[in-house]
């Protein structure tokens, strides 16, 4: 429940002592972790109609993981807006596994935040190359990637299930 602080001064008991109440004001990047999942796994759900979201066992491990980087955007409504999922691979490098915003919240920098959030865990870990897959259709995205400082490697052709071709994309540190 949002209440505006006029309503809540003239409802407030002055006989009871004031407590320090935190007020979301803006849109915050906060770790994401296993509590987490039922808000990502309806997220990813919005976002991903296309028979690319992940199942919840999936978001689980991932959430879960010990070489996992995973941030999201909470409004003043308390409300997940938007998500990213990174991985610390074997070979170590860092591979962006989801990142995903809701149609409600774009155009507002959170995936260019989130990416942010994720590349300076990875630095923090000694990884210096990070991957991600995109569609060839989505250039919006594409746009930001190499606004961002990665670079096309190369064409995957029919790598969505459901047939769409997607980039791999690099950045290095």
């Amino acid at each position: 429940m949002i209440i505006d602080i006029r309503t809540w001064l003239r409802r407030w008991d002055r006989r009871q002592p004031l407590k320090t109440v935190a007020v979301l004001t803006e849109a915050v990047v906060r770790e994401m972790s296993y509590g987490d999942l039922q808000d990502c796994w309806r997220l990813d759900q919005e976002v991903f109609t296309d028979g690319e979201a992940y199942d919840r066992e999936t978001l689980r491990y991932l959430l879960s993981h010990n070489k996992s980087a995973c941030y999201k955007i909470m409004t003043p409504a308390h409300e997940m807006a938007a998500f990213i999922i990174g991985m610390i691979e074997p070979d170590n490098s860092g591979h962006i596994v989801a990142l995903g915003v809701s149609h409600r919240h774009r155009r507002q920098g959170y995936a260019e935040r989130l990416l942010r959030a994720v590349e300076a865990k990875f630095w923090k870990s000694g990884i210096r190359t990070i991957r991600l897959e995109v569609r060839t259709s989505n250039e919006a995205a594409q746009s930001l990637y190499l606004k961002l400082g990665y670079k096309i490697l190369r064409r995957m052709p029919r790598y969505y299930t459901s047939g769409d071709d997607g980039f791999m994309m690099v950045k290095n540190f």
